[in-house]
């Protein structure tokens, strides 16, 4: 498989009269990441999302998938993408099943294979007790999957989700944010825009911040976390504490600060420099009997606002 990135942004700007939505944006995203595209409303998520998916043309710049850019040669960059907006409309006099045989046949696919096809994305998104139900009967956390279902029908290299956990009670983004991980492992590229901020630092490999159209921040957590010096704070309690073992953990490689409380230390970490997992397997090494190990969510919110300034375009 070739090395070069599956997707390609090159100082792509996008206007409305005068309003500038996308300001010279450069990115490119190699085959099987996740990237997290997060930004206020107005930043140019959207419109980022909807070139690549070739149904907005750039003012200028250039944007390719796999390769095939997508304002020369759009028909051959939809077959490599599924695109599902952040409010996609289905037919509610239809069965989940006669949706998706309806879009099978939009995308072609061969009438023989459209049976086993139908069967497996229903079963990939967990609607096969859902296959008759007629599609005004569903949840819309159930709705959202069946549009995931649509757009995995003709097995595209690209899946661009845009806001695709907007409006889904608890358990259903979680149930989303599993079902993108399972895409991830079976080597889809995926480009998911959303303002969960925290959900998306769970799963994405990258990162990339927009505000007012502009890139300001692009990278793996890690290398963002490591640009803005975040770090990450763990509670832990031992049943042997003592100043010597609290100087032992505090010159640790990683370990940024340690600050002893009455019933238990306050370790700061640097993000990029020493997990928490690693931490509690070297401080169990110093001999620490650990009856408490709570990390702090390293949530994006705090990256998010540390580089934003809350414009827009």
């Amino acid at each position: 498989m070739s090395d070069a990135p599956l997707v390609s942004v090159e100082n792509l700007n996008v206007t409305y009269g005068k309003t500038h939505a996308v300001r010279d944006l450069s990115f490119t995203i190699p085959r099987g990441e996740v990237f997290g595209f997060i930004g206020p409303n107005g930043a140019g998520k959207t419109s980022t999302i909807k070139v690549l998916a070739t149904l907005l043309k750039p003012s200028s710049g250039r944007a390719t998938i796999g390769g095939v850019d997508v304002v020369a040669q759009p028909e051959q960059a939809r077959r490599r993408i599924g695109y599902m907006p952040d409010f996609f409309g289905v037919y509610d006099d239809l069965s989940a099943r006669e949706y998706l045989h309806f879009f099978a046949a939009a995308y072609a696919i061969d009438p023989a294979r459209r049976d086993a096809v139908v069967r497996d994305v229903l079963a990939l998104t967990d609607l096969t007790e859902k296959t008759d139900a007629p599609v005004d009967a569903l949840s819309r956390g159930m709705k959202q999957r069946l549009g995931l279902a649509r757009v995995l029908l003709h097995d595209p290299d690209l899946l661009l989700l845009d806001e695709p956990a907007s409006g889904l009670d608890p358990r259903a983004r979680i149930e989303m944010r599993e079902l993108l991980k399972e895409l991830q492992s079976l080597g889809k590229t995926i480009i998911v825009s959303s303002h969960i901020l925290h959900e998306l630092g769970q799963f994405c490999t990258s990162i990339g911040i927009i505000e007012a159209g502009r890139m300001i921040a692009c990278g793996s957590l890690n290398e963002i976390y490591h640009a803005l010096n975040l770090r990450r704070t763990i509670h832990i309690q031992l049943t042997n504490p003592s100043p010597e073992l609290a100087q032992k953990i505090r010159v640790l490689a990683g370990v940024a600060a340690v600050e002893e409380h009455a019933d238990r230390y306050v370790v700061q970490l640097h993000q990029d420099e020493l997990a928490p997992e690693d931490l509690l397997a070297a401080i169990v090494a110093l001999g620490a009997r650990v009856r408490m190990f709570q990390p702090d969510a390293m949530d994006m919110e705090t990256a998010f606002m540390k580089l934003t300034e809350g414009k827009t375009a």
